[in-house]
């Protein structure tokens, strides 16, 4: 019997520009079908700031439960709530807004996300005291980098920008500093690439066993983690991230635990990806 969608359906979805690629709603309507809930998990693509604003607006008016929030609305997503978590509030953005009783509350699972990744293909590394490379300085690489510090690591930032780069280490403290080009990876246990492109690094300056982490999940086994696989490092993809970051969300937006179920396969299936 097909699940029933009734007018009462609790609504949630994922907010970007674009976001026709993202494959959140294959993650959240999966443990949506499988709970046998009354909900739907939809897409949305503000054209614009204006726009996004309407989006909150309407989920103020009790039109939606919460959404998701993508690229490159994360950082007006955390100032139109609120009151934010502790992750949001350090990483000034937000990847989920819950909506209740007129009011919107703004949370960060990115950082939940990558250390569930992390755990998972690269458990043997300890980021207590270990040094970590940060490739870019954008809204990804922000939430990541206040993760990995209270996590204990010391984070350098890599960035073609180098204001950019010092601008984000002044907001995030200490334990985040700009990289000197020359010196940047001595002694780095893990790498990762939040660029939007793919990154120039010679992998042959690590040392082996070296994890590298590619924030990116299309594909799922980038170039960039080819050669680290092939070099005897120890590669980690964007897709666990991805993985990492949803149950958090789907708890908030939906109030409920998401059942059990292998992610990695249907996800891969998503996007015709063989590995």
């Amino acid at each position: 019997m097909s699940r029933l969608i009734t007018g009462a359906a609790r609504l949630g979805g994922i907010v970007g520009r674009p976001v026709a690629h993202s494959l959140s709603p294959v993650i959240h309507n999966a443990w949506i079908e499988a709970a046998g809930m009354d909900a739907v998990y939809a897409a949305f693509a503000p054209p614009d700031e204006a726009a996004f604003e309407t989006l909150v607006a309407f989920g103020r008016a009790g039109m939606l439960a919460g959404v998701n929030v993508t690229a490159p609305f994360k950082e007006q997503a955390f100032a139109l709530a609120d009151s934010a978590s502790a992750e949001a509030t350090a990483s000034g953005s937000a990847n989920v807004l819950v909506f209740e009783d007129g009011r919107v509350h703004a949370d960060s699972t990115d950082g939940f996300g990558l250390l569930a990744a992390l755990a998972d293909q690269a458990p043997s590394l300890t980021l207590k005291g270990a040094t970590v490379v940060m490739l870019g300085a954008g809204g990804a690489a922000r939430a990541a980098a206040q993760t990995l510090a209270a996590a204990g690591a010391q984070v350098r930032l890599v960035n073609r920008s180098r204001d950019r780069a010092e601008a984000l280490a002044a907001d995030l403290g200490p334990a985040v500093s700009v990289a000197n080009e020359a010196s940047a990876f001595d002694g780095a246990a893990l790498i990762v690439n939040a660029l939007s492109v793919p990154p120039t690094l010679d992998l042959g300056q690590l040392a082996a066993g070296t994890a590298v982490m590619d924030m990116t999940y299309r594909p799922v086994e980038t170039d960039f983690l080819k050669v680290a696989r092939a070099r005897g490092l120890t590669p980690v993809d964007g897709l666990g991230m991805l993985i990492g970051q949803a149950g958090p969300s789907f708890r908030a937006i939906f109030r409920v635990e998401p059942p059990a179920l292998d992610l990695r396969p249907l996800l891969l299936a998503a996007i015709g990806d063989p590995a």
